[in-house]
């Protein structure tokens, strides 16, 4: 399988597509979940509720927040099913970090997926720019960062799905892809 990108809109069904890839690995699945979890915001608390209860119960859980990330996928065993969900909260996390700082993460988790291309990793991604440009610096700094990370995980990916309107699209076979990165 090797790495594999799952994006795709909000409420598209792109993590029960991902997890449905992972039940098909023969590997040991670990689940990075990349949301941090407030107890205070019961919606989230519940959107996190359904995404636990969907998982098979021997599949692994680890919370991997903000830089973690990239330590879980690193320290990881080389025979397992990595599933992370999601690289919009992971993003979100990071928004603090000035244009060199990201860059310098973003390059450090690629080299990290370059070291680890023997283990199947399936990432999770939400496609926010689709609609208007954020009115603030912060949305627009987030959907540019996330836009930009998606298109260069995609560039190394071996299968990059779209999920949209309940349907996933194989965009590895029915697309070609772009040689410039902006």
């Amino acid at each position: 399988m090797g790495i594999v990108l799952v994006t795709g809109p909000a409420r598209s069904g792109k993590s029960e597509w991902a997890e449905n890839l992972a039940l098909k690995s023969n590997n040991c699945v670990i689940y990075l979940a990349t949301a941090v979890v407030n107890l205070e915001d019961l919606d989230w608390v519940e959107r996190l509720s359904k995404h636990q209860k969907r998982r098979p119960e021997h599949w692994l859980t680890w919370e991997v927040p903000e830089l973690q990330l990239i330590s879980a996928i690193a320290t990881s065993p080389a025979s397992s099913c990595l599933l992370v969900d999601s690289l919009g909260t992971w993003v979100a996390a990071l928004l603090d970090k000035d244009a060199t700082q990201w860059e310098q993460i973003v390059q450090e988790l690629l080299l990290t997926l370059g070291d680890r291309c023997t283990q199947e990793i399936i990432f999770v991604a939400e496609e926010t720019g689709w609609g208007v440009v954020p009115a603030y610096p912060s949305g627009r700094t987030f959907r540019d960062r996330l836009g930009n990370l998606v298109r260069r995980i995609g560039a190394i990916s071996d299968s990059v799905y779209l999920v949209t309107g309940g349907y996933a699209l194989n965009l590895t076979t029915l697309g070609s892809p772009l040689i410039s990165q902006d």
